[in-house]
């Protein structure tokens, strides 16, 4: 934005700080007007036939520009992709935990990157590296949706999940002093 003597246009449409309308003014009255009032003449839209330019407090201005702009980039969501990798035969309780995480990732609104490394001769068996990738997609069908079919890319078999927003639904236990409704149906002491 150009600002006081940087200003380029002989005749500008200026308007005051308040929003009341000057007129079509020469540049050199314009910021007469602008010193006036001890404030900068700032050229609004510069494209407009004649361009248009506001008297006001400069610095201020750009203040509440730099905090519009810092509280849209606050409102933006970062969506990350996260990667996991496994390779086709990996053992049951390391896998439940790669999908503990990927659930994690998911949940916090993360993307899950999830690839097989197949080396040597598992490349022969690429079946197996199938199953694992789509038995990880099937644990997280509730909270996550595939975004393509899983593609061999060299000797690495990979898809991507993207969390579709739904929490997935906690499980009620009885809190302590309540009890359930099997005790409640057959209380102690009674024999059926």
């Amino acid at each position: 934005m150009r600002i006081n003597r940087e200003i380029r246009a002989d005749r500008l449409r200026v308007i005051t700080e308040d929003g009341e309308q000057l007129g079509i003014l020469l540049l050199r009255d314009a910021l007469a007007k602008a010193e006036e009032a001890g404030l900068d003449l700032v050229e609004i839209s510069p494209s407009a036939k004649p361009p248009v330019a506001k008297i006001i407090d400069y610095g201020k201005f750009r203040y509440h520009q730099q905090k519009k702009e810092k509280d849209s980039k606050k409102a933006q969501v970062q969506i990350k992709v996260k990667e996991i990798k496994f390779k086709p035969n990996i053992d049951t309780h390391d896998f439940q935990t790669k999908v503990k995480h990927a659930r994690e990732f998911l949940l916090k609104g993360n993307k899950v990157r999830i690839t097989c490394v197949f080396r040597g001769r598992e490349m022969l068996h690429l079946d197996l590296g199938q199953k694992v990738v789509d038995q990880f997609c099937l644990e997280l069908a509730d909270i996550a949706a595939l975004e393509a079919t899983p593609k061999l890319l060299g000797r690495a078999m990979s898809t991507t999940l993207a969390p579709t927003g739904k929490r997935p639904k906690p499980i009620k236990r009885p809190e302590q002093g309540e009890t359930s409704r099997a005790e409640n149906e057959n209380p102690k002491g009674s024999h059926s």
